[in-house]
């Protein structure tokens, strides 16, 4: 036994699983109400798209973006969810990487409804100066250049959603590598950003100790890792704070063990060595992330780095088709569950709308708050 017991304070240790298993334990040990019916089930499939990954030949990184632009649309064709819509995956694509080359590929596919472009950032020892730079140079390129980011109407100012590469947001690690602002919340406001995605990142010392929500994170310029709690957001609620942090499932998968015994961690992380399957989907929509009092509509967010050829056959192939077949049987049946695929900003609207008030049918509102590009309007 106390061999046992000195394995599994390892294995916490090891996973940094302090910072959120006993808000995970406390949840689990709580009575959850069980989902509503009809369960309307928002899909939202983030991905940390980074096409020069590895410092490749730049011949390797055209490669990258040219497979996605071939073969995703192929995937696509197979699936439909409730409303008739095919899948739609959001790019994060990198504002240090940026190549218009690159970009102008994943907006053709974007025109075809099949995605939407987003803003990830990896920087190291950065300055407040720095990072609003990089932000609006960056923006600026997706607007004039690409069309692809919404802007508001009274101010011409991008809004955007977020992915802080390394998921060191807000200064988040222990060690302050990836990162250097410790008012970065208020930084991505300020620059247009109305909801971050980052989340969840277990095992990485940046993982928050609140896991499984939709809250409001206020920044505290003298301290980093502010997001590490915040207030949720729910029905009659009103904005507070910063930034909207939406967050995937975290948890423990018991059904894979290593060593046989101890519980490898569920993240909603999607790639060859943890290929979605049916167990994985299960728990998913089982943690049933939702604004508070509108316990129907749930949202599953997961994530992957879709440009890594060692994962593109299970993002490409047939693990996705049979997440996805899932999805459209188990979690669609038009009565106990209907299925919506949803991109980050239709996400981040629908939570908007539940917040508001509004009930019914999601689809209503993938547009509630922040509009579409202006290439989708188009």
């Amino acid at each position: 036994m106390s061999c046992l017991l000195g394995l599994a304070g390892y294995f916490v240790r090891s996973k940094n699983m302090h910072f959120w298993l006993w808000p995970y334990v406390r949840s689990s040990l709580s009575r959850r109400a069980p989902l509503a019916e009809p369960t309307h089930l928002m899909f939202c499939f983030v991905d940390h798209f980074e096409p020069q990954w590895g410092r490749v030949p730049y011949r390797q990184e055209c490669a990258r973006v040219e497979r996605w632009h071939r073969e995703y649309p192929l995937l696509c064709a197979q699936h439909r969810d409730a409303d008739g819509r095919a899948p739609v995956h959001t790019f994060f694509y990198p504002a240090e990487e940026y190549r218009p080359e690159h970009l102008d590929p994943l907006v053709d596919l974007c025109r075809r409804g099949l995605g939407e472009i987003e803003i990830h950032l990896h920087h190291h020892n950065d300055t407040e100066a720095g990072l609003r730079h990089s932000l609006r140079q960056f923006t600026r390129a997706l607007v004039e250049r690409h069309g692809c980011l919404p802007v508001d109407a009274d101010t011409g100012q991008a809004r955007w959603c977020f992915i802080h590469g390394n998921w060191a947001l807000d200064n988040a690690r222990p060690d302050g590598r990836y990162c250097g602002i410790n008012n970065e919340l208020i930084v991505l406001r300020e620059e247009g950003c109305y909801a971050d995605f980052t989340l969840p990142c277990a095992p990485d010392p940046s993982q928050t100790r609140t896991i499984n929500s939709i809250y409001y994170a206020s920044d505290d310029p003298q301290r980093p890792k502010s997001h590490d709690s915040g207030v949720a957001v729910r029905v009659g609620g009103e904005p507070a704070g910063d930034l909207m942090i939406i967050q995937g499932p975290l948890g423990l998968m018991w059904h894979s063990r290593k060593f046989g015994v101890l519980p490898r961690i569920e993240n909603g992380d999607v790639r060859s060595a943890m290929p979605p399957t049916a167990e994985r989907v299960n728990a998913w929509v089982r943690t049933g992330i939702h604004v508070q009092q509108r316990p129907e509509w749930v949202f599953v967010k997961v994530h992957t780095h879709g440009t890594q050829e060692r994962d593109t056959d299970t993002l490409l192939g047939p693990p996705l088709h049979r997440m996805l077949r899932q999805l459209e049987t188990e979690f669609n049946d038009g009565q106990s569950y209907l299925l919506h695929y949803v991109s980050a900003r239709e996400t981040y609207n629908i939570i908007k709308a539940a917040e508001a008030g509004k009930s019914g049918d999601p689809n209503l509102y993938r547009d509630f708050v922040i509009p579409r590009p202006a290439y989708q309007r188009a």
